[in-house]
């Protein structure tokens, strides 16, 4: 039994190419269908990834129902996806590579449909976003942009900002001058 379970039934240095063979796969496919990120997946999105999973267990692994095997594949998932990841950080063209730009979804107050096409991204889905922060509506968007990992960066229109703390505090300010001219004046 213990012979068995811990048997490499294919040897190490193709289960480490497999694994890095279908993580960049599975990477370059995500690349590829759009920018979201895992607060904004549907309900099809997680029905996708666990599907995916099933479906590449045996491409990373292959007949090897090993323990050692197991560890190996998932060791060699965790170790790539931690090298990608400090690359990105320390270099801007891996993560210009792996992550991508920006793309802007909204102009001076108007979406842009092509950019929305190539996102996948329904008009319903970006007026959602853009009032989950807070914003009435696109029209109080000055530019809107989606960013690599799914986030909706938006700058509003002139008049349209909220007020800052130093607004409140130059306009605190200001109170307590006009009060301290009318206690004088009396």
């Amino acid at each position: 039994m213990w012979h068995a379970m811990f048997a490499e039934q294919i040897p190490l240095a193709e289960k480490v190419l497999r694994t890095v063979i279908v993580y960049a796969l599975i990477a370059v496919l995500f690349r590829l269908t759009g920018k979201r990120g895992l607060a904004s997946m549907n309900t099809f999105d997680v029905v996708v990834i666990f599907l995916l999973s099933n479906v590449v267990q045996n491409a990373i692994i292959g007949n090897d129902t090993s323990l050692t095997g197991g560890i190996i594949g998932a060791v060699t998932l965790v170790a790539v996806n931690t090298g990608v990841n400090r690359l990105i950080a320390v270099s801007t063209t891996a993560a210009r590579i792996f992550d991508g730009q920006a793309t802007t979804v909204i102009c001076d107050s108007h979406p842009v449909a092509r950019a929305l096409r190539r996102l996948g991204m329904r008009q319903s889905e970006l007026d959602t976003a853009v009032r989950l922060q807070g914003v009435s509506g696109v029209t109080d968007v000055h530019r809107g942009s989606m960013e690599p990992g799914g986030q909706l960066v938006l700058s509003l229109n002139t008049g349209q900002q909220g007020a800052t703390r130093s607004d409140v505090a130059e306009l605190a300010s200001r109170l307590r001058r006009i009060e301290n001219l009318l206690t004088q004046s009396r």
